[in-house]
């Protein structure tokens, strides 16, 4: 073989070239199913959706008794509840909840008498209850599209009902260890000899970043014979690395023979050590000629072949750190004890926040969406709102960098945004609090968000969220972006039973509603039609029980615990529930001057105008589809 010079290509060039040519060739993962118990660190292949809602059933949330709450309602320390035996049942945590109650009383709170039991307090409807879907409603997005799955996801999908997921398949690396003087790991070589073990090193490396390594037999500096091996790799496995032999020396025929069977794109990168390698490839498979030289191998697969298991899995590598963030809501913290508490995380304007996610015991969710973890230590009643607090980042620092923070009102097109966005760029995220319409107005002010759903009616004259724009920022610095008109409505049970038909019939005896959280868009609606039609929201029983979420409140339909509720018909439709059309509201996004030229921000207002997205809005149902992502006004 006639002595070659090598190129020097830059590192940059190289990798982007690389990945651009087995991309256009086709390179792509396929996908399998399996186990949902035994996914952990796999890649799912698509959005994974709740079967069930978890908890699945009522379930009592402290020892004690389980009572109708309206027949504790006037109790006092001065006129006390005597309730008789048959007016309510003793239960345990976990025990499900008996029909004919909806509250439940700590032991504690229970004076026993002869004949029953003493109150001297009135119990609240559904306190100390563990709802139908407190933690996960069927139907909901578990988890996104090429997102890894960890094992708290995995609990997550068992208590969802989901049994099996779709995952992407492992890329199959194989490894081929060429030279003369190359001898299988012995504890006694001879002189001369070179043990292999560059094949056990990348094999471990393959594993930590997704890949199923095969490592083949020691082939000789034999053209025909490492062609060969070569040959029955690419029929093998999806990537290969031939180990040695990539330089331009006597003996070196890597090049050759990846010329020889497909294409090389470079030959010598300007890196060192690594400058000999190799980036060839037949068709959509990449064929690595990596240097003998176990710290050059390390180097060029680390900067070579890793990228593209990263492209093959959609996410980039990950790398436990800590860091300083400023906290966006209070955390209280008993003094007995050490506590952890999930935080979701994210950038805005170069700093750092982190709000608190559910600390229950029982909500597993909050712990798959953790992106850090809180200490507070013993002997520490906590940390107010606006302090820097310390925070081990679950997710690398350059994620959380990419995350779009969307803190407002409460919608399913949100997560179906999020992960849109994700798909076409795998390095950008959306994390999402449902604080409201209002909340999302709040955070914008404090700079804590980089968009907010907001829906909120300005009852003088019947238009959407400008007035209220105009009033929280009177000097402007915020756009309102068109999203969706949707339609509100009333949701019950399928079938109507109660035969439901106006705001009105909300305040009939017996019927049972849930609410939206104070402060939400939907809550502002039902308080300004019940204003319109004359009636009080004390004649509403469960008016002050509150979800935060569309899903939640059909959940509690579906689940029998509630008879009615305001909501939106994507939410009715996916429990197929009734649906009573109410209105017709618009739904938009508020995005401050400052998150506006951000990379996420422009990705997302692409994102709305896709013809993915609008396929997806005609999928889910309810919604009036006009110029998404196109600016209404610039306040």
């Amino acid at each position: 073989m006639a002595f070659q010079f090598l190129t020097n290509v830059d590192l940059e060039k190289a990798q982007k070239e690389y990945r651009d040519v087995l991309l256009q060739n086709g390179m792509r993962p396929g996908t399998e199913k399996i186990p949902a118990a035994e996914s952990c660190g796999r890649i799912t292949a698509g959005a994974v959706y709740a079967h069930i809602c978890a908890p699945h059933y009522h379930a009592s949330a402290m020892d004690g008794i389980a009572v109708w709450a309206r027949d504790t309602f006037g109790a006092t320390e001065t006129t006390p509840a005597h309730l008789k035996k048959g007016q309510f049942t003793v239960v345990d945590t976990g025990d499900p909840i008996p029909e004919g109650c909806d509250a439940v009383i700590m032991v504690e709170d229970v004076v026993q008498e002869e004949d029953g039991v003493c109150l001297y307090a009135s119990a609240a409807p559904w306190q100390h209850i563990r709802q139908i879907g407190e933690d996960i409603c069927a139907g909901e997005m578990i988890l996104q599209s090429y997102q890894r799955i960890t094992p708290s996801a995995i609990g997550a999908m068992l208590a969802g009902g989901v049994l099996e997921v779709e995952v992407l398949k492992k890329p199959v690396v194989g490894i081929i260890p060429t030279g003369d003087e190359i001898v299988p790991p012995t504890a006694d070589p001879e002189p001369g000899d070179i043990v292999e073990f560059n094949g056990s090193i990348f094999s471990a490396m393959l594993r930590e970043n997704g890949a199923l390594p095969v490592l083949y037999p020691i082939v000789r500096d034999d053209f025909e014979e490492i062609k060969a091996a070569v040959q029955k790799a690419l029929n093998e496995c999806d990537m290969i690395i031939l180990n040695a032999g990539s330089s331009a020396g006597r003996e070196d025929y890597s090049s050759e023979v990846i010329h020889c069977l497909g294409k090389v794109l470079y030959h010598g990168i300007a890196i060192k050590p690594g400058k000999p390698a190799i980036l060839g490839y037949q068709g959509a498979k990449p064929v690595l000629g990596v240097p003998g030289y176990p710290v050059s191998g390390i180097i060029v697969i680390e900067q070579l072949l890793k990228p593209l298991l990263e492209l093959w899995n959609h996410l980039p590598g990950t790398e436990e750190e800590a860091a300083e963030a400023v906290l966006s809501r209070a955390v209280v913290s008993g003094l007995k004890y050490e506590e952890f508490v999930r935080v979701r995380l994210g950038y805005v304007e170069n700093r750092l926040f982190a709000s608190p996610l559910g600390r229950g015991s029982g909500v597993i969710s909050s712990f798959m969406k953790a992106d850090g973890m809180l200490r507070i230590p013993r002997d520490t009643e906590g940390y107010e709102a606006g302090m820097k607090v310390t925070v081990r980042l679950l997710r690398p620092r350059e994620e959380l960098k990419n995350t779009l923070l969307a803190i407002g009102s409460h919608d399913p097109l949100l997560d179906e945004l999020g992960d849109l966005l994700h798909k076409e760029n795998p390095k950008l995220f959306m994390g999402s609090a449902h604080v409201g319409s209002m909340g999302g107005i709040m955070a914008a002010r404090r700079k804590e968000n980089h968009i907010a759903g907001i829906h909120l009616l300005n009852e003088a004259d019947g238009t959407y969220n400008e007035a209220f724009l105009e009033k929280y920022f009177p000097n402007g610095g915020v756009r309102l972006v068109e999203c969706v008109g949707r339609t509100q409505g009333i949701i019950t049970a399928s079938g109507n039973p109660l035969g439901i038909r106006s705001i009105q019939d909300l305040k009939r005896p017996g019927l049972r509603y849930v609410n939206r959280q104070k402060g939400s868009g939907t809550r502002i609606l039902l308080d300004y039609l019940c204003k319109k039609e004359g009636i009080a929201t004390d004649d509403i029983y469960g008016y002050e029980r509150e979800e935060f979420t569309h899903t939640s409140v059909a959940a509690q339909i579906a689940s029998g615990s509630a008879d009615a509720g305001l909501g939106i018909y994507s939410a009715a439709k996916l429990y197929d529930l009734e649906f009573i059309p109410i209105c017709m509201e618009q739904y938009d996004l508020l995005i401050p001057d400052y998150a506006w030229e951000t990379l996420m921000v422009k990705q997302l207002l692409q994102t709305m105008k896709s013809k993915a997205f609008r396929e997806k809005l005609i999928q889910m149902g309810g919604y009036e589809i006009g110029t998404p992502g196109c600016v209404r006004r610039r306040f």
